[in-house]
C-alpha cells in the first residue's frame, strides 16, 4: 500500500509541476466533472449510505448529496474572484513599492474522511482542494465500506490518479499513508485520531486542518420558545441517529422550564418517529456493533426520561433523553456520538456558562433565548468553533460561514472561500521599484542610528 500511495504521490507531484492545476479553466472543468459524477450516482450513493448507516433517503440527500451541490455551485460562482491577487497597502518605509497577496496551491493534499457522513465529508474538502489548484489523495473511511467503495469508484472513473486518487484500507493502511510526505493534510474524525494525524504531519512539518468533534452544549433559557426549541433540538440531535460531530451533546435547561420543555421534547419525538422509532423509515442506525455497545453502555448512568430501547441485531438505539447525570459520569466525559441526550438544569445563566467552560471547547454551541442581551452574554463568555442562536447544526450549511473547531474540537476552517483558503498558501509579495534606492539601509552604518531612530518615531 505504501509503495502504491508513494507512486501515486510521485505522479501527482509531476502533474502539479506541469502547472495545469493552477489554470482557472482547468479548476472549473474539474469541479463540474465532480458535480456531474455525483449527479449520475445519486441512487447508488443513497443505497450505500442505507447499507452502511441505515440512512433514510431524505437524510442521505440533504446531509450528503444536496449540500455538495451547494458547495460546488458557490465555488464555481466565486472562484475567479478568490483566485485574484489581492493588493494590500505598503508601509511608507518601503517607498516606492507595492504589496500583494498571491494564492498559491500547496501541491499534493491528503484528505481523510470519517464514517458518519462518509460521502459528503470526503468530497466537500475535495471541492476546496480542486478550487485551490491542488492534486489530492482521498482516504475514505473503512467503517462505511459500501460508501468507501462507491467513493473510490467515483474518483477512479472521473479523474486520472495523477490528479485525484482514492485509496481504500483500514487502520494499518492509513498509518502507511500518513508516513508519506504530503503538502497538506485535511482530516475529519475524532480527537484521538486527530492527535495521531497531527503527530504524523509534524514529522514532515506538513500543515494540517483538523475537523474534530466534542461535547457541543445546548442551553435552553427560561424565555425560549419551548415548542420551537424542542423541534430544532430534536432534529439536530437525532438526524443520522445522533452520529453528527456537531449534534447537541448535552442540554442545559433552566429549572423554571425544565418540565414543560421535556414534555415538548417527548411530544416532538413521537411526532417525528412515532411511538416505536424502530419502525420509522426516517430513523437511522448505529454504524457498527462496537459503537452500538459503547453507546448502550452510556445509558447505564443516569435515569431514562424517554426512550432507552435497544436492539443489537438491528444496531438500533431509540432517541433517548437521560436525566440525573453529573460531570463525573462517562456520558459527560466523552463525546456521545449517538442518540442519547443528557439533560442538566441551571438556575442562573452564569451557572450554565460556567459549566460549559469547565469542559473542553466544543465544535458548536447552541443557545435558545429570545433576549438579545442574554445571547450576547453567552457568546462573549464562552468559546466554540461555531454555533447557532435558536437553532442547531444549520450553520454547517452556510457557504459564507467558516466551519471548524477550536482546541480539542479542531483547527482550521472550511466551506466556501474558507475551503479555498484552507488548501492555499497566502503568499505575500512586495514589489519594489529600482528607480529610487535609499542608501540609509546599506552598510557602513556609522552616524546613521540617530537618523534611523527619528525615522521610526515619525513612522510609528
Amino acid at each position: 500500500m505504501t509503495a502504491n500511495t508513494g507512486a501515486i504521490l510521485e505522479r501527482q507531484r509531476a502533474f502539479f509541476s506541469s502547472g495545469k492545476t493552477r489554470e482557472h479553466a482547468f479548476r472549473v472543468e474539474q469541479l463540474r466533472k465532480l458535480r456531474d459524477a455525483i449527479r449520475s450516482r445519486e441512487d447508488p450513493v443513497m443505497e450505500a449510505l442505507k447499507e452502511d448507516l441505515g440512512k433514510p433517503p431524505f437524510e442521505s440527500y440533504a446531509g450528503e448529496i444536496g449540500i455538495l451541490y451547494l458547495e460546488i455551485a458557490h465555488t464555481l460562482r466565486h472562484l475567479n474572484e478568490w483566485m485574484k491577487t489581492r493588493s494590500v497597502p505598503t508601509p511608507i518605509l518601503h517607498f516606492p513599492s507595492t504589496s500583494a497577496i498571491h494564492w498559491q496551491p500547496y501541491g499534493a493534499a491528503l484528505i481523510i474522511g470519517p464514517w458518519n457522513y462518509p460521502f459528503q465529508l470526503i468530497l466537500a474538502p475535495l471541492v476546496g482542494a480542486i478550487a485551490a489548484g491542488n492534486c489530492a489523495v482521498l482516504k475514505p473511511s473503512e467503517l462505511a465500506p459500501r460508501t468507501s467503495s462507491t467513493v473510490a469508484a467515483l474518483v477512479a472513473e472521473t479523474f486520472p490518479d495523477d490528479y485525484i486518487a482514492a485509496v481504500e484500507g483500514g487502520v494499518e493502511e492509513t498509518r502507511e499513508i500518513l508516513r508519506e510526505r504530503f503538502d497538506t493534510i485535511f482530516f475529519t474524525g475524532g480527537t484521538a485520531v486527530g492527535r495521531i494525524v497531527m503527530e504524523a504531519a509534524a514529522k514532515h512539518l506538513t500543515p494540517v486542518t483538523l475537523e474534530l468533534g466534542g461535547k457541543s452544549p445546548t442551553i435552553v433559557d427560561r424565555d425560549a420558545r419551548l415548542d420551537c426549541a424542542a423541534r430544532r433540538i430534536a432534529w439536530g440531535k437525532f438526524f443520522n441517529a445522533g452520529q453528527t460531530c456537531l449534534a447537541p451533546d448535552y442540554l442545559l435547561v433552566h429549572r423554571d422550564v425544565r418540565e414543560p420543555f421535556l414534555e415538548e421534547m417527548t411530544k416532538t419525538l413521537r411526532a417525528f418517529y412515532g411511538d416505536d422509532p424502530r419502525r420509522s423509515p426516517d430513523y437511522a442506525r448505529i454504524i457498527n456493533d462496537r459503537h452500538f455497545r459503547r453507546i448502550a453502555a452510556l445509558m447505564e448512568e443516569g435515569r431514562i426520561l424517554h426512550g432507552g430501547e435497544t436492539d443489537p441485531g438491528e444496531r438500533y438505539i431509540a432517541p433517548t433523553l437521560i436525566g440525573n447525570v453529573t460531570l463525573e459520569d462517562l456520558i459527560m466525559r466523552e463525546e456521545i456520538f449517538g442518540p442519547l441526550l443528557p439533560v442538566l438544569s441551571f438556575t442562573e445563566l452564569d451557572e450554565a456558562i460556567d459549566l460549559v467552560n469547565r469542559l473542553p471547547r466544543p465544535l458548536a454551541l447552541y443557545l435558545f433565548s429570545e433576549s438579545a442581551g442574554r445571547q450576547e452574554r453567552v457568546l462573549a463568555r464562552t468559546s466554540s468553533g461555531g454555533g447557532c442562536i435558536n437553532d442547531t447544526i444549520s450553520h454547517v450549511g452556510s457557504q459564507e460561514l467558516p466551519f471548524g473547531g477550536i482546541g480539542d474540537s479542531g483547527m482550521g476552517a472550511y466551506h466556501g472561500r474558507y475551503s479555498f483558503e484552507a488548501f492555499s498558501q497566502a503568499r505575500g509579495i512586495l514589489k519594489r521599484s529600482t528607480r529610487i534606492d535609499m542608501p540609509l539601509r546599506y552598510p557602513p552604518y556609522r552616524g546613521r542610528i540617530s537618523l534611523l531612530k527619528r525615522l521610526f518615531r515619525i513612522l510609528g
